[in-house]
Formats: C-alpha cells, structure tokens, sequence
C-alpha cells in the first residue's frame, strides 16, 4: 500500500468514527446521518483530487483549499443552501477532529456559501388538499394510503416520523392526538383531526388482512411487513397523478400544507410551532410569507382598486 493510499484510508476511518459517534451517543436520525456521510465523503474525494495536496490528511487542508472546494461544487450545480448544509457537516467534523488534537485550526470557519434566492415551501390550497383526499377507494391499499395521508395532513408529520408508528400508538390516536419521536429524538404530542381519526380507524379494521403475525408497525405494505418512506412517497405521488394536481405532491407538502392551513385559520405561530416540532420559531416564520401571499390573492380578488377593468 502506498503513503497515499494509506492517508486515504486513514481519512475514511476517521470520518466512519464522527458518524458512528453522530448515531450511536447523539443518537441523530439515520438520514441526518446519511447526509453528512455524503457530505464528508465528498470533503475526502476533493482532497484526494487536489493537486497541491500530495495525499495529505486532513491536517494540511487550509481555508483557501476549503474555498475553492465550495466553488468546484457551486459549479457543479449546488446552490447556496446545499453547499450552506455541507459546509456545516464540515465544519462539525473539523470541530470534532479539534477536540481530539488532530487538527490546530478549523479551516471551515469563516467560509460562507453564495447566496441563492430562498424558495418558499409548496403547499396545496385548501382545494387541492380537499381533491387530494376526497378520492378515496374500497381496496385495502387505497383504504390504507387514505389513513396515511389524512394523518400527513391531519397532524403535519414528517415521513420518517409516520412511517415508524407502531400499533401500539393506536388508542391514543383514534383518541384524538399521537405522540411521535421527531428530530433529535425529541417526543412531540400532536392533535389529530375527526377525518384523520375515521380514516384510520377504517385501516385499523383491515389491517389484518395484510400485516404478518407479530409486525408491531402500524402501516403495512403487501408482504405484511412495515411499510417504507419510498413506498409512501410513490403512492402519495400516484394520487396526486391521478387526481390532476398540478405539481407532483410529496409528504413535506402535506407537511407544509398543514402548516399554511393552521396558520391562515388560527393565525397562532406559536401553536404550528409546537404542532411542527420546530426548535426555532424562525423555522416556522416561513409560513407567515405563505400566509401573506394567500392574503394578497384574496386582496387582489376582493378589493375595488386592486380589480381590473373589463376593456
């Protein structure tokens, strides 16, 4: 094995040691986690790539290099919040190997992503959402997809957060609220509405007929086992086909959705706050700017001045 080979095998291992340390004892989501193996990786395969580097570690890489590492990838085709989420997996891992000795300097510090115009959510309107759920059918797959999305936008989880509610949530549910682990592994109680509750109870009673003895989940796909987030994803992207909505629907919409709702009826950001399981209420703020732009339609459709004049 040449010098090179082994600095790179020494840079795999210590990334495999931050993400095992990420999962195990700060107990981050395996998609989290997912992400910033990717992001890392990608931190070794630039290194590994750059002229000046003669197969260095991590140690030698200096804030210029990190720089023109942002910029490779910007001309790859990341945007500003993409490269933002990469530079933070980096920056936490730098951190990490600090604490450790490894390295003197943080080379991330003060590097900052271009910045991107900042797209609001997708979100149905209230009609969309109305046409998305009122097309229920009879079979058990569609009797079952319809508790799932009725609870999406019922409660606003997340598709990680739905697809691990086991059975046992089940009393607690048709009771009125479900209680969800969400990110960082914090417990959340959410409400849940009359429809989400009928939809689900319909499932319940036909459950049986496809989950395998002993499958403690409680969304079950054909061979009886625990449905996963990819099958939810192509069957809530089917409906939407089906149903003629114009932009394909994905379970974060019915997230977002949700939110909008709420927020236009009540006005409480606080309370999405609580219902989303946000730890910021900067996070949920975005839907006040979904909110407003609902206000301008009305505004545009109601006010005198705002009206165009027939020719």
């Amino acid at each position: 094995m040449t010098a090179s080979e082994r600095v790179a095998d020494d840079r795999h291992a210590r990334v495999k040691a931050y993400l095992d340390e990420l999962a195990q004892q700060r107990r981050l989501s395996p998609h989290t986690v997912s992400n910033y193996r990717r992001d890392l990786e990608s931190l070794c395969d630039l290194i590994a790539d750059l002229p000046d580097s003669g197969g260095g570690g991590f140690e030698t890489m200096q804030t210029p290099h990190i720089r023109r590492f942002v910029a490779q990838l910007h001309g790859r085709g990341l945007g500003g919040r993409s490269l933002g989420r990469t530079l933070s997996a980096w920056r936490g891992f730098y951190r990490w190997l600090g604490q450790r000795g490894t390295v003197t300097l943080n080379p991330v510090d003060g590097v900052r992503p271009p910045k991107s115009p900042k797209a609001l959510p997708k979100a149905l309107s209230p009609d969309e959402a109305s046409r998305l759920l009122d097309a229920a059918d009879d079979n058990v797959l569609a009797i079952r997809d319809q508790a799932i999305f009725e609870l999406f936008y019922s409660s606003g989880l997340r598709l990680a957060e739905l697809a691990a509610l086991d059975l046992a949530c089940l009393e607690d549910l048709l009771a009125g609220e479900v209680r969800v682990i969400g990110k960082r592994r914090k417990l959340r109680i959410v409400p849940v509405g009359s429809k989400a509750r009928e939809a689900v109870a319909v499932w319940a009673a036909q459950r049986p007929q496809l989950a395998a003895a002993g499958e403690l989940a409680l969304f079950v796909g054909r061979r009886g086992k625990r449905l996963g987030v990819r099958m939810i994803q192509l069957r809530l992207a089917r409906r939407g086909l089906t149903q003629g909505l114009p932009a394909r629907v994905h379970p974060h919409m019915l997230r977002h959705s949700f939110a909008s709702h709420v927020l236009q009826s009540s006005g409480d950001l606080r309370a999405v706050q609580e219902m989303l399981g946000h730890a910021s209420i900067a996070s949920t703020q975005v839907y006040t700017h979904l909110d407003f732009q609902h206000l301008a339609a009305v505004y545009d459709q109601a006010h005198p001045r705002a009206k165009r004049k027939a020719d």
